[in-house]
């Protein structure tokens, strides 16, 4: 039994409403409601969330464009997508810990700034080199302002209903922003040119970066962590190799010598940054807090959420360009039922979770999105019944997702001091990203087994399906993982309340 104060001991799977600072060290009443200041808070960081989470799929539409605009051979054009996945994934934990180090707050305006300007370079590009380039900026600017901005919004709002319901709009956003990049990537790309994918990033970057300084204050912890640069170095040299390996992979297959190695060398450098980490003075990632339940399962949810539904917009799109002959827009415009879905289960889940409990919402949530996911084995090649099925599953299944996503970013930033804020929303972020970089090549891969190299509709139609029901059995596999593993453990008989800190 661990010992502790009452207020610093809140249930993981239902967090305290709001009655202290996360550190638990302030008597203080917090506040219930929003205030203005806090609204414009929430409005600045929003704004730059939904804007990171369009970049990962408004160029997917216009890829070919870009290809025939500025010479990409075929087997490159991946490239244009992989490089920013790599940045954004595999710099995530590192920037995190730069914040902790020098300000959340000076590093989202500063990445916020080299966003606008690479995206600025991006939309200017005339070769293949210097569109890269831009893209790997572009990518270590999502790494560093995604943790930055999901740390200034845990700290700005007190645990409890009020950071429930930011972390419930930021997630429903931010899902939404993913579906609307791929509507908005057609629109822009077939209307003007595939320039003002990038293009539109220049304004609202300068926007936030001109606003934020004015109404967010400086978040970083009371003591200076020292980094920690073998850990730095061998996690971000991991996750490169390991992100690598499997775009790799879902390129060219599992035994392509290049996702061999990448996934190989990924796998031991892991393993050496968690060696590294028993042994440093100040770890990068302590592993006193990785091994609290909700902040360790927290992150697989929130991995296996982010894998399956950004993955399975993936397979819809292959499903409605390559059997039922849709246009790229149409297929883009085809998904803005998933992106009301997500933002119906973003404002839903706080109000869930309020009413019951995070394990509520994360059970509830994998129910749902199975259930819908599921249903969509039974797609066809006819356009009218396939879409009066498709539709209304992928609506419920993003209500479903967003549940879990939001479960996912509660349960994992809860019951933590602010000192371990940014590595806990770096935490997250990381799960976040790396989720969505994943989920296509293993999806990808399933599918290119399944159809043995074919590209007829019917061969394309039933690798799609065999790949659902993998994105279908993962879903369930969370629901599984959560009831299991996140379930609140029962106090001793006449225990005092606080004398038991679940996931400890």
């Amino acid at each position: 039994m661990v010992k502790t104060k009452a207020a610093a001991a809140p249930d993981e799977s239902r967090p305290a409403h709001g009655t202290t600072t996360p550190s638990g060290d302030d008597p203080r009443p917090q506040p219930q409601l929003l205030t203005g200041r806090l609204k414009l808070i929430l409005a600045v960081l929003l704004v730059s969330q939904f804007m990171l989470a369009v970049d990962f799929s408004i160029l997917n539409v216009a890829l070919p464009a870009i290809g025939d605009g500025l010479g990409f051979s075929l087997s490159n054009l991946q490239w244009i997508a992989t490089t920013f996945a790599l940045s954004a994934a595999g710099f995530t934990l590192f920037f995190g810990r730069i914040g902790d180090l020098i300000g959340r707050k000076k590093i989202f305006v500063g990445s916020l700034a080299l966003l606008g300007l690479a995206s600025l370079v991006g939309g200017l590009a005339t070769s293949p080199e210097v569109l890269l380039v831009a893209r790997v900026a572009q990518g270590l600017a999502t790494a560093a302002a995604t943790p930055a901005g999901l740390a200034l919004l845990t700290t700005s709002f007190p645990e409890g209903p009020l950071r429930q319901k930011a972390l419930g709009i930021n997630g429903a956003l931010m899902s939404a922003g993913f579906t609307a990049g791929a509507i908005l990537g057609g629109v822009l790309t077939d209307l003007l040119s595939w320039r003002w994918a990038f293009f539109i990033n220049v304004p609202v970057a300068l926007a936030v970066v001109l606003i934020a300084p004015t109404v967010i204050k400086e978040s970083k912890p009371a003591t200076r962590p020292k980094l920690d640069l073998p850990g730095a170095l061998t996690v971000t040299l991991g996750l490169l190799g390991l992100v690598y390996g499997l775009t790799q992979a879902g390129e060219h297959g599992w035994t392509d010598t290049h996702a061999v190695v990448g996934l190989g060398g990924g796998a031991v450098l892991l393993a050496a940054f968690f060696l590294i980490e028993r042994k440093v003075a100040d770890p990068l990632v302590p592993l006193k807090t990785l091994g609290r339940r909700n902040v360790a399962w927290g992150n697989v949810l929130g991995l296996l959420a982010f894998v399956t539904e950004t993955s399975l917009v993936y397979l819809l799109t292959l499903y409605l360009q390559k059997t039922l002959d849709f246009s790229p827009l149409t297929a883009g415009i085809s998904f803005g039922v998933l992106g009301i879905g997500t933002v119906a289960g973003g404002l839903l889940a706080p109000k869930v979770i309020a009413r019951t409990s995070t394990l509520t919402a994360l059970v509830a949530g994998g129910v749902i999105q199975t259930v819908f996911t599921a249903a969509l084995l039974f797609l066809g090649t006819t356009t009218t019944a396939s879409m009066a099925l498709l539709l209304p599953a992928t609506f419920f299944g993003g209500i479903g997702n967003m549940l879990v996503i939001v479960g996912f970013m509660v349960t994992a930033t809860s019951g933590l001091p602010d000192e371990e804020q940014g590595l806990a929303t770096g935490l997250a972020s990381m799960s976040q990203q790396v989720g969505i970089t994943l989920g296509t090549p293993i999806m990808s891969t399933v599918v290119t087994a399944t159809a043995t190299g074919a590209t007829t509709a019917s061969a394309i139609h039933h690798g799609v399906t065999l790949a659902i029901a993998v994105n279908a059995a993962l879903v369930f596999l969370g629901v599984v993982l959560a009831a299991v593993f996140l379930r609140t453990k029962r106090q001793p008989t006449g225990a005092a309340s606080g004398d038991v800190r679940p996931g400890e």
